[in-house]
């Protein structure tokens, strides 16, 4: 777990929103301070480049904003069928990536919502003032990809360099994502409930009455 000795990576100075902008095939979309994000990144091995490639030249002759969204549907299909090594499925690991999504909540953004799943992660934040999306997303991923490495003994691209992102248009459209990343696991049918899940908002939000009445939290196995 990240500590004040130990912080995540500073970015290269606090930067301004970027607007729009690209990083690999896919747009992104920085609104900075009170423009809430919503991100998916995954593992590097987690869809393979072929697979990608291939759906990208199949939706060629879509409009740009159906093209994407379609990507995102099949790509969203894919992790939940558990390809890869998901390495995100050792409770250790998952933990190391929970608590550094916690560690800056507050000074650098506020966390509403995240699930970690067992080859991607979901996050929905607002970015604070002077931080922007890159930046944030960059050092979740930097940090922990040094700190995982380290623990299964192993170098290489942890994560997938790219990332999926949208901005929140109002506040339906909010509790809509919110519910889609907290009900991540019971789609990917890895518990019953989100709440079950234990690498979450959903679970953070238990009652102890809740725990006390058997509603044990579930971990990747």
């Amino acid at each position: 777990m990240p500590t004040e000795d130990a912080p995540l990576p500073e970015p290269n100075g606090q930067r301004s929103p970027r607007g729009w902008h690209s990083r690999g095939y896919l747009p992104h979309f920085d609104g900075g301070r009170e423009c809430p994000q919503a991100v998916t990144f995954r593992l590097a091995d987690s869809v393979p480049v072929t697979v990608v490639d291939a759906w990208i030249s199949e939706l060629e002759s879509h409009p740009s904003q159906k093209r994407e969204t379609e990507l995102r549907k099949r790509i969203d299909a894919f992790l939940d069928a558990g390809y890869g090594g998901c390495h995100l499925r050792s409770p250790h690991i998952a933990t190391l990536v929970e608590d550094a999504l916690l560690f800056f909540d507050g000074p650098r953004y506020h966390l509403h919502a995240w699930v970690v799943m067992p080859n991607h992660v979901h996050a929905l934040f607002t970015p604070a003032l002077g931080w922007n999306l890159s930046d944030i997303v960059g050092s979740w991923k930097s940090f922990t990809s040094k700190e995982v490495n380290k623990l299964l003994g192993r170098t290489g691209k942890f994560w997938q360099e790219d990332y999926f992102d949208r901005f929140i248009r109002d506040e339906e459209h909010f509790g809509t994502v919110v519910n889609y990343i907290e009900a991540n696991p019971v789609k990917a049918r890895l518990c019953d409930k989100p709440e079950q899940w234990r690498f979450g908002s959903a679970c953070r939000r238990t009652s102890n009455a809740d725990v006390d009445a058997g509603e044990t939290p579930a971990v990747p196995g």
